[in-house]
């Protein structure tokens, strides 16, 4: 059992053929705002992303590319995969590929277990098959082609035709746990998250499950099943494990006993395999179930999922080059319900960088310090005496940074980013009632005038920690204007459940200037 305050967070690998596009990038930067969270509340944190590298669709895709498929992984993941972490600023501990030798001798060992433990059977299997989804369709995602596809089956989610499979295969006895996922589900209503996607798979395990074909035989760009050369590892069974794979299953016990098990963040299209498939064959291996699986909704462009064969896929470099990594992480996160789907639109992110980041937390930052500049050498003000309006902005302080952080306990970041901006908000209306620029012209109001200042400056140091995994860059610059990169140490190093204690910048740390966080930006409207 993994200890109390481990927190092991993954992402799904993604395909490497795919072009990474806004919609990945939205899975990487919920999942890296909960790590980091959760990392600077002190948890054992470990953040793990990766590809997938295996399976026909890669093949296929490295064939036409007169490439072979090893080379054509290693190609993508170098310059599409890594470099999208980087533009996005994701802070992930590791990063797996399925082509790795710790993942293939890892499936390797699993699938044997599985098989000496009489979970896997020999048969004959035909199905419709898509290759886009890597998977055999269930009848509700068949549906009947149109235009150059009239007259075929195609998948509901690519719109491209189906292909008939018939294979001799390695099936699981995915049926044999049905009553155990059910009442997996009953126990811990929380495994799978939010309420409607757990309503989805009870629904669809309450129909009855099948056995799950586990191999393929039509091509060889996978792990070859350990008992039987001829035929390779189903990309999902594949794929799936590199959740156990990457923390040493069957290779470092005591790495695997410190991290497993974990959260999953997935998307709601591949919900299925991580709370039904996934589970039962942690089960059949006599290993812990995940903590939970939360699936997120998708992005939408014109009313559609993000989708490069529909050209609705946007690079995430497309937003990040105008307006920021901070700011490409704070919309995501912020301008959409996590759990639920969400429309982009280029208009909503200029309004919201305007109104929010660049006149609500960068100019609120920038006149602070330029205040303590003016009137106090630099310096953090010594506070005179404590009014109700300040007392009611230490009180907000507290209170944003409790419910900041049961909202990222429940997966609801972007109630959590809402309670800190509270405290932005009230900063904000707290210097236009108190009006210190009219305090310093009387000087026998300075006492009055350093402890608004004080009470702004502290606010500050508040959101800094608050808002770090959000807005890491921007924060990090504020932190060293503060000063409190001196007075405190890092930012990476404060509590964070712990931001909302009053009165850690201690009077006369030296402060520094400060950048613009957020310039202001000339934008096109863009089609």
């Amino acid at each position: 059992m993994a200890k109390p305050d481990s927190f092991f967070l993954t992402t799904p690998i993604f395909y490497v053929n795919d072009a990474p596009h806004i919609g990945h990038a939205y899975t990487e930067v919920a999942a890296d705002v909960l790590a980091r969270w959760h990392r600077q509340a002190g948890d054992d944190t470990w953040f793990l992303t990766g590809t997938d590298e295996h399976g026909q669709k890669i093949l296929r895709t490295a064939t036409a590319n007169g490439v072979e498929p090893k080379e054509w992984a290693d190609r993508l993941v170098e310059s599409s995969w890594k470099p999208l972490l980087n533009t996005i600023n994701i802070s992930n501990d590791d990063f797996i590929r399925t082509t790795e030798p710790r993942h293939e001798e890892g499936v390797a060992k699993f699938l044997q277990k599985l098989y000496d433990d009489g979970h896997v059977y020999a048969g004959e299997f035909e199905a419709l098959y898509c290759v886009g989804c890597e998977e055999f369709k269930p009848k509700s995602e068949i549906v009947d082609g149109a235009g150059e596809f009239e007259g075929q089956k195609v998948c509901a989610i690519h719109s491209k035709p189906l292909e008939l499979l018939q294979e001799k295969n390695y099936f699981f006895k995915m049926s044999a746990f049905q009553d155990r996922l059910l009442a997996l589900y009953e126990e811990r209503p929380d495994f799978v998250q939010p309420a409607s996607a757990r309503n989805e798979v009870v629904a669809f395990v309450q129909q009855g499950l099948e056995d799950l074909s586990i191999s393929r035989t039509s091509f060889d760009w996978g792990i070859p099943i350990p008992w039987d050369d001829a035929h390779v590892t189903y990309v999902w069974f594949d794929a799936l494990l590199n959740y156990v794979t990457a923390t040493g299953y069957g290779a470092n016990d005591e790495e695997f006993a410190r991290r497993w098990p974990g959260t999953h963040i997935v998307g709601k299209d591949i919900l299925r395999f991580h709370a039904v498939i996934w589970p039962a064959m942690l089960m059949a291996a006599g290993l812990e179930v995940p903590d939970h699986v939360f699936a997120h909704g998708w992005l939408l462009v014109g009313g559609e999922k993000m989708s490069k064969s529909k050209l609705t896929g946007i690079a995430p470099n497309e937003i990040t080059d105008t307006f920021g990594a901070d700011a490409f992480r704070y919309y995501f996160m912020r301008a959409i319900s996590f759990g639920h789907d969400g429309s982009f639109s280029w208009e909503d992110l200029a309004a919201r960088y305007q109104a929010e980041l660049a006149n609500g937390f960068g100019n609120l930052a920038s006149r602070v310090l330029a205040m303590n500049a003016k009137y106090f050498d630099g310096r953090v003000p010594e506070p005179g005496e404590e009014l109700d309006a300040d007392r009611v902005i230490r009180d907000l302080a507290a209170s944003a940074t409790t419910r900041a952080d049961a909202h990222i306990e429940a997966f609801a970041i972007h109630e959590s980013i809402a309670a800190v901006w509270e405290l932005v908000d009230a900063l904000n209306g707290y210097i236009t009632e108190q009006e210190p620029w009219v305090l310093a012209k009387d000087p026998a109001q300075r006492d009055r005038l350093a402890r608004v200042l004080y009470t702004t400056t502290e606010g500050l140091r508040v959101l800094a920690v608050l808002l770090s995994p959000v807005l890491p860059e921007a924060t990090s610059k504020l932190w060293a204007a503060l000063g409190a990169e001196e007075a405190l140490g890092a930012l990476s190093a404060q509590p964070i459940r712990e931001a909302g204690a009053w009165g850690k910048l201690s009077p006369g740390t030296a402060q520094h200037s400060l950048a613009v966080l957020f310039p202001r930006i000339e934008t096109e409207t863009k089609e």
